[in-house]
């Protein structure tokens, strides 16, 4: 262990530095509390042996620092005092002190507290080890329930979530934002012809796609069936419709074959439309997504295969979806 002696008194640093060591434990050596802070500060100590008087901080203050700011790393203290009254032996420990000892120190006593030190923060490793692998496991599931199984992007959870924060970070940086959602033309058409294998198949590798082109302040998420959305951090309505070109042109570089569609071209191809949050609007973000899934209908009923910007004032659209 890591052992810290802290005491004014030199003759009692070298007798308890002396005992620490026969039992060959690192030993460090501190001539007041403020230097035992320092020490205790800038490194892991795992144990604290320390006078009850010193100049700077004393025994108990710096007992209660311990136990107050660094809680990262359990450090066992002993205070080395030669108050030996109950009462201030009570008041030492109700500061954070582990143990202590009365001087002067007998190396059998000193020996004695070491051995309970090594097993008490043993047993203190251990305890944050599991709490870390707990955390490590709680990190999974918390990722596991904002991804979408099939696809491996962001579900609908984690969209709710960024969206939110988005929209936050935008409201305080009067900067715009933009989404862009997607639908696969006649996917309906390609799982009757190809079979929902297939069909699954055909929804990872565009996953795939909007994955591997979406940059740095782009985030795609599956939002239902065959359905895909990017959020746009930063970026206006010419923005938004710039990036949901990219995406259409992209996945239909891919080729994915759709014979079953009844016009050319016989490949998998995806409409969409793409709208803006604006500085200064008071649409919330259900309001643009549901403006931008009404924009989605118009590009499916204008001949698929495009993208169709939000204009706030159009009529509604109601078409069904193939």
């Amino acid at each position: 262990m890591r052992v810290l002696i802290a005491d004014d008194d030199a003759t009692s640093r070298i007798l308890l530095k002396a005992a620490v060591a026969r039992l060959d434990h690192e030993c460090l050596v501190a001539e007041d509390g403020s230097q035992a802070w320092e020490l205790l500060s800038s490194q892991p100590i795992d144990v604290l042996l320390t006078d009850w008087m010193m100049p700077g901080l004393d025994g108990p203050e710096l007992c209660r620092r311990v136990r107050e700011e660094l809680t990262s790393h359990y450090t066992y203290i002993v205070l080395v005092t030669g108050l030996g009254q109950r009462e201030q032996i009570v008041e030492g420990m109700s500061a954070g002190a582990d143990d202590y000892i009365i001087k002067p120190a007998d190396p059998f006593v000193v020996r004695t507290r070491m051995i309970a030190a090594e097993r008490v923060t043993a047993l203190q490793r251990r305890v944050t080890d599991i709490q870390s692998q707990l955390e490590q496991a709680n990190n999974v599931l918390r990722d596991l329930s904002r991804t979408d199984p099939l696809t491996g992007l962001g579900n609908r959870r984690r969209l709710e979530e960024d969206l939110a924060g988005i929209h936050a970070l935008a409201q305080r940086t009067a900067r715009p934002f933009g989404v862009a959602l997607f639908d696969i033309d006649h996917f309906k058409l390609f799982n009757d012809h190809y079979g929902h294998l297939e069909g699954d198949e055909a929804l990872r590798r565009v996953a795939g796609c909007l994955g591997g082109i979406i940059r740095a302040s782009e985030s795609a998420y599956r939002y239902g069936g065959e359905e895909f959305l990017i959020l746009l951090s930063d970026c206006d309505l010419d923005g938004a419709v710039v990036a949901a070109e990219r995406v259409r042109h992209a996945v239909e570089a891919q080729a994915i074959p759709h014979d079953a569609r009844p016009s050319q071209p016989p490949v998998v191809t995806l409409s969409g439309a793409a709208g803006s949050w604006t500085p200064g609007s008071v649409q919330s973000t259900a309001d643009l997504l549901a403006r931008v899934d009404e924009a989605l209908y118009e590009a499916k009923s204008a001949g698929r295969n495009r993208i169709h910007p939000v204009r706030f004032g159009s009529p509604n659209v109601s078409h069904a979806r193939a």
